[in-house]
């Protein structure tokens, strides 16, 4: 369980939200909206730790995020709207980066079910930005997180793209995951209601 608890995040003398409070149960899923620079991905670094608020908490489990940093890492991903791939290598060796203990059959299937067969000995330096968003996605596949979060995932990612990553949240909520995410696009509905906190217009 995800809880964020009277959440206040001010940036040059002005309120960007104040006073948020929520709570993410396993299987649920949200979707923070808002105009550029209503603080959308301010909120989603410090649902994971990298900021920190200026009033409130983040708890995960019943207990502050501060307190526990080593298990919350374990059990939380957080995909920023950068890609964070390392340009000098490779698709493979990217994941194999972030994810040492993954097999390499696993890492090549995670890069199958992103459309980059093929592209698995390749430096990303050499990929246009959908191709090394998709790298970053891959890593979807192969986490065993139970928090997603997500900064505009479906950008520079086409159809196809978008309905694979969409089946993957569907079966990450199937068992029991959490997501969080920003995104311009509708998601899809589906047997999980997707909660929606909307932010208004302030100074990211």
């Amino acid at each position: 369980m995800l809880q964020a608890i009277n959440l206040s995040c001010y940036r040059d003398e002005r309120v960007l939200f104040k006073d948020l409070t929520f709570t993410l149960s396993s299987g649920e899923i949200m979707q923070v909206e808002g105009e550029n620079g209503a603080g959308k991905t301010t909120l989603l670094r410090l649902l994971t730790g990298l900021s920190r608020p200026d009033d409130g908490e983040v708890k995960w489990s019943g207990q502050s995020i501060t307190h526990q940093r080593e298990l919350w890492h374990q059990q939380m991903i957080y995909l920023a709207h950068q890609p964070g791939v390392k340009q000098v290598l490779t698709a493979y060796e990217n994941l194999r980066f972030y994810h040492p203990t993954a097999t390499r059959e696993a890492i090549y299937q995670a890069l199958e079910a992103v459309e980059l067969v093929g592209y698995e000995e390749m430096a990303v330096a050499s990929f246009s930005a959908g191709q090394q968003r998709r790298v970053a996605l891959a890593r979807l596949w192969l986490t065993d997180a139970t928090l997603w979060i997500l900064d505009e995932p479906l950008t520079a990612i086409d159809k196809w793209g978008v309905s694979s990553l969409n089946a993957k949240f569907k079966e990450h909520l199937a068992q029991q995951g959490i997501i969080v995410l920003t995104t311009h696009q509708d998601l899809p509905h589906s047997a999980h209601p997707i909660r929606k906190l909307r932010l208004s217009a302030g100074v990211e």
